[in-house]
C-alpha cells in the first residue's frame, strides 16, 4: 500500500503519494520530534532499508502525516512505530520549511511541525528494524562536533536543523550568554 501525504499541487493540498512527492520535489507536510534529556537529543541511525539516507543519522524521528492527520498526533504515533517509545507528550514548538536533495533524484521540500519532549527516567526504547538500526544520545555540542567532521554520516535535514533551526528547537535548552 502506498501511503498518501498532504502535498501542495498548483496551491491546493493534496494527498499524493509519499514516492511521487520526493520524486517530484514537492512542498509537503512533515513532523520531526526531538526527544530530550538535559542537554542531550535521543538520535537514530535510519535503517539499511529505507528508500532516501540510509544507514545515516537524523534526529529522533522524522515522518509525513496521513492525510487529516495532526501532527501531534503524527509526532505521538511515529515515536511509538519506530522507537517503541510510549507515554511522552511532545510539545509543538514551531513550523519551518527547507529544501534539500536527498540523493537518487529525490528532494524533500518540507513544511516541518517540530516537536520536543523530555524523556522520562527509565524511557524504554524498542527500534523498529525497518525504521531505525541504532540509537544514541548526543549532546547539541557533540552533534555540531560530528556534523563538522563527518557531515556523509548525517541526514541533510539534521544539518539544516541544528544550523538554521536550533534557537527554535532548543529554546528552552540552551544556554543564555
Amino acid at each position: 500500500m502506498h501511503q498518501m501525504i498532504p502535498a501542495w499541487v498548483d496551491g491546493t493540498l493534496t494527498p499524493v503519494e509519499k514516492l511521487d512527492v520526493h520524486q517530484r520535489g514537492l512542498r509537503h507536510k512533515a513532523v520531526s520530534v526531538f526527544v530530550l534529556r538535559g542537554k542531550e537529543i535521543l538520535m537514530q541511525r535510519r535503517a539499511l532499508g529505507k528508500y532516501h539516507t540510509p544507514g545515516l543519522w537524523a534526529n529522533t524521528c522524522c515522518t509525513h502525516p496521513m492525510w487529516d492527520e495532526d501532527s501531534a498526533a503524527c509526532a505521538q504515533r511515529r515515536l511509538q512505530d519506530e522507537l517503541g517509545i510510549t507515554g511522552l507528550t511532545p510539545e509543538f514548538r514551531g513550523q519551518l520549511e527547507y529544501r534539500a536533495d536527498v540523493g537518487g533524484g529525490l528532494v524533500e521540500h518540507e513544511v516541518v511541525d517540530v516537536f520536543v519532549a523530555q524523556a522520562t527516567a527509565g524511557l524504554q526504547v524498542a527500534l523498529n528494524p525497518d525504521e531505525v538500526m541504532d540509537t544514541r544520545w548526543m549532546s547539541v555540542a557533540s552533534l555540531n562536533e560530528e556534523i563538522a567532521h563527518h557531515p556523509e554520516q548525517f541526514t541533510p535535514w539534521i544539518k539544516i536543523y541544528l544550523k538554521d533551526h536550533a534557537g527554535l528547537i532548543f529554546a528552552e535548552e540552551l544556554p543564555r550568554s
